[in-house]
């Protein structure tokens, strides 16, 4: 499994700047893959400067069909509902932006994984697109395009040359495009992805202090209490007491569920 044998694709030449290449894959109606997404965010944080990622859908279907993408393009697509449509939302989000992309993945989890929303209908994934203030116009049109099946059909021969099985999975490259990639399956402690991140630079890695909490809300919309308080190394007891400071000051929101606690910042 090297990058010699896979798709050939443009190469984005800042990806040159950064020694590591990092695949992640993710299924989005995966539990574990609600799980890593904190354990994702501060790896961005601290040490992007020393990776590129790219996000991988694994979709749960064993394979993609040009039915449920023919399915959007009916006039009454609000009504329907494809265990593949999650997979097509996100891309489709992506093509405003890999931002964008990671904005709705990230909102979609929410949605399925602490609202209980059924992320399958195509009503919801069209909620989610406006709560983001994406172009909705441009957000359909690219849900029923065959460029969103061709992006997936990318992905899925992604899964297929690197051999990865299950969701989320972690393969990382070095600097070298004939060396293997080293492929982590399933979810670890923090550590364990730096410990790799280390091994492939060569050397200790120095984290990135962490943006003020202002610059963290405009990257990934809304943050839990434990990932705030790990970032900023304090207690979640400090985090939650300094995060009721500025909500009284209305510079935040809170959204309370069962045993969850989301912050994103105040909308006017």
């Amino acid at each position: 499994m090297n990058r010699s044998s896979l798709i050939e694709e443009p190469i984005n030449p800042s990806a040159f700047a950064r020694p590591i290449e990092l695949y992640v894959f993710i299924d989005p109606l995966c539990t574990d893959c609600w799980s890593l997404q904190p354990l994702l965010r501060k790896l961005q944080v601290e040490y992007d400067r020393y990776f590129t990622l790219r996000i991988v859908l694994r979709t749960s279907l064993p394979s993609m069909n040009l039915q449920c993408t023919r399915d959007t393009e009916s006039t009454d697509t609000c009504d329907k509902a494809h265990a593949a449509f999650p997979s097509i939302a996100v891309k489709a989000a992506e093509f405003q932006g890999k931002r964008a992309g990671f904005r709705f993945l990230s909102k979609m989890l929410e949605y399925s994984f602490l609202k209980s929303k059924n992320v399958s209908s195509f009503s919801i994934l069209l909620e989610i697109a406006e709560t983001l203030n994406l172009d909705i116009d441009e957000f359909t049109s690219d849900f029923s395009s065959k460029n969103v099946l061709r992006s997936l059909q990318v992905d899925l021969y992604l899964s297929k040359e690197m051999e990865v099985e299950q969701a989320p999975t972690f393969v990382f490259f070095n600097g070298n495009i004939e060396d293997e990639g080293l492929k982590v399956e399933g979810l670890y402690d923090y550590s364990v992805y730096k410990q790799i991140l280390e091994e492939l630079v060569g050397k200790s890695l120095t984290p990135e202090p962490p943006p003020n909490l202002e610059s963290l809300f405009q990257r990934f919309d809304t943050l839990e209490t434990k990932e705030i308080a790990t970032f900023y190394g304090l207690s979640e007891k400090s985090a939650e007491r300094e995060l009721k400071k500025r909500l009284l000051q209305q510079n935040v929101e809170r959204m309370a569920f069962q045993d969850v606690t989301l912050w994103r910042k105040k909308r006017g």
